[in-house]
């Protein structure tokens, strides 16, 4: 069979894998958001504000938690137990010159880390921060929401029937609203925290 004899075969959109495709970008805003929310200090003790910290460690830099065990003692302080106790220096320094902005303190074999009561006015800054985060997540849902609306109208000049296509778009906006709402969530209890004295 010759090349020319074959005629380009137009295939028809698979509604189920490209609602499949949105709802897992949705659930990859939701959780980029959560990610970046863990990260920012509310004035309690969470390891995740250290998860960019790098530790130079044999000629290599490697993240904090694969040199030391890292923990919450209490709601206002972070514990980080070298394994190494030789690390100890390598470690203050990996958390002095990251962004987590708190001096280490250590007694020579736990480097403890005080969390600081944010001041109101910090906290409502927070607050902005971790909106605005909040708001690019939400923008992402709503991009995915748009770009597979085209997919399904484009579709329909490939043969997806109208009623497919309005099913479709129904459940593309159901997915859409469940996302949203678990990102409004994430970010009322985040807020809430941040808030809470």
């Amino acid at each position: 069979m010759s090349e020319e004899t074959i005629k380009p075969i137009t295939t028809m959109i698979d509604v189920k894998q490209t609602l499949a495709a949105a709802e897992e970008r949705m659930e990859m805003a939701a959780l980029y958001l959560e990610e970046e929310l863990n990260r920012i200090r509310a004035g309690r003790a969470n390891v995740a504000i250290l998860s960019g910290v790098r530790v130079e460690s044999y000629g290599q830099k490697v993240p904090l938690n694969q040199v030391a065990n890292v923990s919450t003692p209490d709601a206002r302080t972070i514990a980080i137990k070298p394994w190494d106790r030789k690390q100890i220096r390598d470690i203050e320094k990996a958390i002095m010159d990251s962004d987590v902005g708190i001096t280490p303190e250590n007694n020579g074999e736990i480097i403890r880390l005080g969390i600081p009561q944010p001041t109101e006015e910090r906290r409502r800054d927070l607050v902005k921060q971790c909106n605005k985060i909040a708001e690019k997540a939400k923008v992402e849902v709503r991009n995915v929401r748009a770009d597979i609306k085209d997919k399904l109208k484009k579709a329909i000049k490939d043969g997806l029937s109208e009623d497919n296509e309005k099913d479709a778009e129904l459940e593309l906006q159901k997915v859409h609203d469940k996302y949203i709402k678990k990102l409004d969530e994430l970010i009322e209890a985040k807020n809430k925290e941040i808030m809470t004295v």
